[in-house]
């Protein structure tokens, strides 16, 4: 234990956190820490009660483009939390307006691309060493690779979950892309544009000449959607010069989007690229050479990417599971709490008044010094005990505020501090650990007017490409309006408040106190 506890306080003293570090013959008691290991110091571990309880998030989140950096689509249905679909819907614009088609545009067939993340290093390849390409007949070499999309859901119902994705037209107006969007915003639909039988993987093709090997044909992997091959014929490629296909104001009416949805009420959910989403239009034209014609192939992309309008429309069905109509009680906490990404609910977390209180004076009458302060809570093995993933990490802020956790702000860089520390996570039961020792340093020592409340929502905070937390490029925003909780679907069932239970949510509270 001892051991331990000097780890900590090393820890401490690297980050200079607070008032630890200040060095002193006859210490105040802010000025405890460097001694304590000293001159027969006693370090103490100890833990304490806490409140935790269920937060109500309505059910809805912001799922707009601001907040979209991946999206979702598919169902999954479990007993703790019930049903939760996603569903995907998106504006459509031109590649340029008032296209030229050419002379006599005929439409061979329009595709959706979907390009959802997946495992690269699972991959699965067949090549053809004898292929001919159609395309002059040559001699080449055909490699097709397939990967396993990531999936979070039951991947094996009928030994291969198979979801019948759908595209319908959406025959609502969407408005401006700046518009805020939460998911529990409905849209009407009209005409189903397309449908296709998705067995989970994706595959990439790559065909060579064997000559050279130079590059003859190359496709990414990607969900493929046929579409309505009629329905853009006469909605697009007929219509290159009308009004409607002359300016993005005047397009955005006339075609006012798609919605991308499931059929199925259970089997995974999976994510991807909402900015690289594309509906390719392949058609044929003339082209007139030295007197003749012939028939040219031509590919015209529809954009559904950043300029669009687009969001996230997220569906739940909780009749009779535990998580519905969950109460939220701050005094007594309830013994189960539930935590689920995509707009379900989060966890209180609170600390006593009388705890504070008890060890405030601790702190001003024994001299203590706190070294470290953490928050643990346990998965609860009755309610979740299965082999989904569970959550890696949580967004977590003080009630009532926006800014990050004092600790996030000051330690994010230092390589040593882990806002949240994940330990078993492919066990039952798993347990975390919210590392908020500089945040209760100050209210214990400043006796700031923070509180010890805590909300926990499953997610993580964004960064940029170098890692830097965007929060703190924005502060007016709100940092804690930078994560991952819109595009998140993990969920697991915790211990709550309840007594005579050792995994009951708890305070882990690590001081030091010179014996003499």
């Amino acid at each position: 234990m001892i051991n331990k506890i000097e780890k900590l306080f090393k820890i401490t003293a690297t980050l200079v956190i607070g008032s630890v570090l200040l060095w002193s013959c006859e210490p105040d008691a802010d000025q405890l820490g460097s001694q304590f290991f000293q001159n027969g110091a006693i370090g103490t571990e100890t833990s304490y009660p806490i409140i935790a309880y269920n937060v109500d998030n309505n059910d809805s989140i912001r799922t707009d483009a601001a907040r979209l950096q991946s999206a979702t689509l598919g169902a999954f249905n479990e007993p703790q939390f019930g049903l939760q679909k996603s569903a995907y819907v998106s504006q459509v614009r031109l590649s340029a307006y008032s296209p030229d088609f050419g002379t006599n545009p005929v439409l061979d067939s329009a595709v959706l691309v979907l390009k959802p993340v997946f495992t690269k290093d699972s991959v699965t390849t067949v090549t053809v060493d004898d292929y001919i390409y159609p395309v002059g007949a040559v001699a080449a070499k055909k490699v097709v690779s397939t990967y396993p999309i990531a999936k979070y859901g039951k991947t094996k119902i009928n030994t291969k979950t198979a979801l019948t994705i759908k595209v319908h037209e959406v025959t609502d107006f969407l408005s401006s892309n700046t518009v805020q969007v939460r998911s529990d915003r409905e849209v009407a639909t009209g005409l189903l544009l397309g449908s296709s039988i998705f067995k989970g993987d994706i595959s990439s093709v790559l065909v060579t000449k064997d000559t050279d090997n130079t590059t003859l044909f190359e496709r990414d992997a990607a969900i493929r959607i046929p579409l309505d091959s009629v329905f853009f014929q006469n909605k697009i490629i007929t219509k290159g010069a009308t009004p409607d296909l002359a300016d993005a104001a005047s397009f955005i009416r006339y075609m006012r989007g798609i919605k991308v949805s499931v059929d199925e009420n259970d089997g995974y959910i999976f994510n991807f690229d909402p900015n690289t989403v594309v509906i390719n239009l392949f058609y044929k034209k003339d082209k007139v050479e030295n007197g003749v014609t012939t028939r040219e192939q031509v590919t015209y992309p529809l954009d559904l990417g950043a300029q669009n309008t687009h969001f996230n429309q997220i569906d739940y069905e909780r009749a009779g599971t535990p998580s519905d109509n969950l109460v939220q009680d701050t005094l007594v906490g309830a013994p189960k709490v539930y935590a689920q990404g995509m707009g379900g609910p989060g966890i209180g977390l609170r600390i006593p008044g009388e705890t504070i209180a008890a060890v405030r004076d601790m702190y001003n009458n024994d001299k203590i010094g706190i070294i470290s302060a953490k928050l643990r809570i346990y998965t609860d093995v009755a309610s979740w005990n299965n082999t989904f993933k569970k959550p890696d990490f949580f967004v977590v802020k003080q009630k009532g505020l926006d800014s990050f956790l004092t600790d996030l702000n000051a330690l994010s860089y230092t390589g040593v501090y882990s806002l949240v520390k994940a330990y078993d996570v492919t066990k039952n039961p798993a347990y975390y650990d919210i590392g908020i020792t500089q945040t209760f340093k100050n209210i214990i020592e400043l006796q700031t007017p923070q509180h010890g409340h805590f909300i926990l929502n499953v997610g993580t905070y964004t960064t940029d490409a170098n890692g830097n937390l965007l929060g703190r490029s924005y502060p007016l925003l709100g940092e804690q309006n930078f994560n991952t909780r819109t595009y998140t679907p993990f969920r697991a069932v915790f211990v709550g408040t309840e007594a005579g239970n050792e995994k009951s949510a708890k305070l882990l509270l690590t001081y030091g106190k010179k014996t003499n």
